[in-house]
């Protein structure tokens, strides 16, 4: 007869998950990486205690969700929250396999001698989705104790936010939590000081612009952040540093792919999944069709479709529509762009690049893109049509109509050649824009050619401001 796990192991698990019930203080691995940028506005939801929710974080692997919990339940200790009220579990850990999350508050009370009491608790669900039905749970835990925060992660993000806004709806608050972006890559190895803020120099776009005038430099760094700085721990491990396809690849893509979205999704062909994204990697920012990638694959289209939302539910991928000419979506999206969320996906995979390497035009678009796509209420378009196409396009909520384009580059020429910006040119003139952004290596210059003001700016500098007002923009909204 087979031995279930014994109760007894499970409340000494539970008791090692929590050292702060016996030390008043979180371990010192958690306390000397730095805070996300996004921690205050985190930690100011989960502390407001006016709302009856529980707060779901969500985001991909490895970009700081667990170190940032730690840092909560440091936070909560420091305002003088009983260590003997903070609750931590890690639902992935087998030991806790099959338990709801009613009984593992439960045994967490049990494990301190508190079973019967049951208010004033701060409980925390770490990597949550491997709980089956995990939103049913969370939502009856809430229901049930009105006088307990629970605050629960998980790696798969769409997948979350999806049961969460079908389950939760009224009672979970979502939060996500986006890969390092380029200007936290910066300001945690406290290099601010290589930026100057100064006032976005271009007419149409009211926001804090930030120059570097050490520009050679700036974008050393910014090939370092596209080969593994999207996450925190490759900051400060030289080892993860110098083989971020070791730590990335095994640590991040391989247990997404392997473990995770068959775990949850019921994947059988985890070989075809990883083929498919291996492509994908390998040519991110170009445009795909489901039925080209069906082709090159062998895989049925319905099979595709799958797999891209899977990925896209891992937060690994970004799947951006297009518009044409005139801004106008089409009936039909046959051709769309993929986006890795995190350049440095690309890197572990294959090899680090350099900055002139071919590739890199691409990756400084994507890794432009991932820095727009931590923004909620900001949906990206790119545009193209027979004879050309815009690497990012705004599109204006209250009239549909395009209201900025930017195009990506990494090379100086256009700036004296910008009448090889056709297609660029040829948006502007028909969506009636007076002007644009164009992305450079270092150049940052105002040029007007055929009555469109055409603003260059090093793409480094670029993804810094965008990365800085991002921030911005969510502390302002909450």
């Amino acid at each position: 007869m087979l031995k279930s796990i014994a109760i007894s192991q499970i409340l000494e698990r539970i008791r090692f998950e929590n050292p702060w019930w016996t030390s008043n203080s979180i371990d010192a691995f958690f306390q000397d990486m730095p805070r996300r940028a996004y921690f205050e506005q985190f930690s100011s939801l989960c502390t407001d205690l006016s709302v009856q929710r529980a707060v779901v974080l969500m985001g991909p692997r490895r970009i700081g969700k667990t170190v940032m919990l730690h840092h909560l339940i440091q936070t909560l200790l420091n305002q003088d929250v009983s260590p003997r009220r903070i609750l931590f579990i890690t639902v992935e850990n087998p030991i806790y396999n099959n338990l709801g999350l009613e009984l593992l508050f439960q045994y967490g009370r049990e494990a301190l001698g508190e079973k019967e009491k049951t208010t004033g608790w701060y409980v925390i669900f770490d990597e949550i989705q491997y709980l089956k039905d995990w939103d049913v749970h969370l939502k009856s835990l809430v229901e049930s104790y009105r006088g307990v925060r629970f605050i629960a992660s998980g790696s798969a993000a769409a997948a979350l936010k999806y049961k969460s806004q079908e389950s939760g709806a009224g009672r979970f608050t979502d939060f996500m939590l986006p890969p390092l972006t380029f200007y936290e890559f910066i300001n945690m190895q406290k290099l601010g000081s290589l930026t100057q803020e100064t006032k976005f120099p271009f007419g149409l776009y009211h926001a804090t612009f930030y120059q570097a005038p050490d520009i050679v430099h700036f974008n050393k760094l910014f090939t370092d952040y596209i080969n593994f700085g999207g996450y925190p721990e490759a900051i400060f491990s030289e080892s993860v540093r110098n083989n971020p396809e070791r730590f990335i690849r095994n640590d991040v893509v391989d247990k997404v792919l392997l473990r995770d979205l068959p775990g949850i999704y019921g994947i059988s062909d985890v070989q075809e999944l990883n083929s498919l994204f291996t492509t994908i990697a390998y040519n991110s920012a170009n445009e795909f069709s489901i039925e080209t990638l069906s082709i090159q694959s062998g895989t049925p289209k319905k099979v595709i479709k799958k797999y891209l939302e899977y990925l896209e539910a891992a937060f690994l991928i970004k799947i951006v529509r297009r518009v044409d000419q005139a801004g106008r979506r089409f009936q039909r999206d046959n051709f769309f762009k993929i986006y890795l969320t995190n350049p440095s996906l690309r890197s572990a995979l294959f090899s680090p690049i350099q900055s002139s390497d071919d590739a890199m035009g691409a990756l400084a678009e994507t890794a432009i893109y991932a820095q727009w796509l931590h923004r909620s209420n900001f949906r990206p378009w790119y545009a193209r049509w027979s004879k050309g196409e815009v690497d990012m396009v705004g599109i204006s909520n209250k009239n549909l109509q395009p209201v900025w384009a930017l195009e990506i580059k990494w090379t100086n020429r256009y700036v004296e050649k910008p009448k090889e910006l056709k297609s660029l040119l040829k948006f502007c003139k028909e969506n009636h824009l007076q002007e644009a952004l164009v992305t450079t290596i270092s150049v940052q210059e105002t040029k007007v050619y055929d009555d469109v003001k055409l603003n260059f700016i090093p793409a480094a500098a670029y993804a810094y401001t965008v990365g800085a007002n991002t921030l911005i923009a969510q502390n302002e909204n909450g």
